[in-house]
């Protein structure tokens, strides 16, 4: 089967530094679907991993953690799906990636595909949605509402891959008053176009930003990146919660304690990594993420479709990746 590979990190500049190669089909374990790929999506996961992790010894590293295909063959213990079904969902951290024709990938992490998007549209969804839901009601369960603080939710990137889906899933299952941050004009429209109630712009001071929108300090922030250059206490109620997600050398968690603010981080990997007890929840929400799809709640996050999968076109996707510029979801689709 064709893939894209890398044999050693190096940066996008590099030629070699994603390669196609000619790989063997791999055979399902007891709960694997085994996937034709016909779309991925790129996340900045990809490119970190691309950028900083060795294979092992004589080996070849897939990337890819967003994909929409059909399942072709089924473990033998796989009860949810069968060969024929059409098929979303993000992959596990720790298993070859989805650049690839066939891809194996637990039953317990996948969703049905939704019925009115094609399959690029589809596989720009998983992996955001499920950092998105994740974040808002596992970690900082907005749905419990915060004594005395403002009923908001400040999401710092708003007009990323998860800034744009944690919009929408609020807007569409929440009353919470929806704040995002973005510094261009595109950006900004975007996040608008989402139905974001207000938009920042995080060039500024973000504090004396929410100052003049004179709603109070929220009870959640949500810091999808940057949050280094953007945390404040400020920003937040006393006794909120907070959230991020992005990589950080070091975070100083003590100005939030004179507020008691709880910090939570998401890794929408970890269930499929440690194996949890609830690591079902993730198919489970894929589903609901497709019901709010085919219901017109929510629309696919895709921006740009840069065309089939090869080393050629993913290389192209970690280069505007790592302009940190884009909105939305780069997705590539066919081979």
């Amino acid at each position: 089967m064709r893939a894209v590979a890398y044999k050693t990190p190096q940066p996008i500049a590099n030629e070699a530094a994603l390669i196609d190669v000619d790989l063997s089909v791999p055979t399902p374990g007891e709960h694997d679907l085994l996937v034709e790929v016909k779309a991925v999506s790129v996340n900045p996961v990809d490119t970190k991993v691309r950028a900083s992790v060795q294979p092992e010894p004589g080996q070849l590293k897939v990337l890819g953690w967003d994909a929409a295909g059909v399942v072709t063959a089924v473990g033998p213990k796989v009860t949810l799906f069968k060969p024929g079904d059409e098929v979303f969902y993000a992959g596990a951290i720790d298993r070859p990636g989805t650049n690839a024709e066939f891809h194996l990938v637990d039953e317990r992490i996948v969703g049905w595909k939704p019925q009115s998007l094609d399959f690029a549209a589809a596989s720009a969804l998983p992996l955001t949605a499920i950092t998105a839901w994740e974040t808002l009601f596992d970690r900082l369960r907005v749905g419990d509402p915060v004594p005395g603080a403002a009923k908001t939710v400040l999401i710092i990137g708003g007009a990323g891959g998860v800034g744009s889906i944690a919009i929408q899933l609020l807007r569409a299952l929440t009353n919470l008053t929806v704040i995002a941050t973005a510094s261009r004009t595109e950006t900004r429209d975007w996040a608008l176009k989402l139905r974001a109630h207000h938009v920042l712009d995080h060039s500024r001071p973000l504090a004396a930003e929410m100052d003049q929108l004179a709603l109070g300090a929220p009870a959640f922030v949500f810091s999808t990146t940057n949050t280094d250059k953007h945390v404040d206490v400020k920003l937040i109620a006393p006794q909120g919660r907070f959230a991020l997600i992005d990589d950080l050398p070091i975070l100083d968690v003590m100005p939030f304690k004179r507020k008691s603010v709880s910090i939570h981080w998401e890794m929408m990997f970890a269930r499929p990594l440690f194996k949890t007890p609830d690591m079902i929840e993730q198919h489970n929400l894929l589903n609901r993420v497709a019901e709010l799809v085919d219901s017109g709640r929510i629309r696919t996050t895709l921006t740009e479709t840069l065309g089939p999968i090869n080393a050629a076109t993913v290389s192209k996707a970690h280069r505007m990746i790592e302009t940190g510029r884009t909105r939305g979801k780069l997705v590539l689709a066919g081979f």
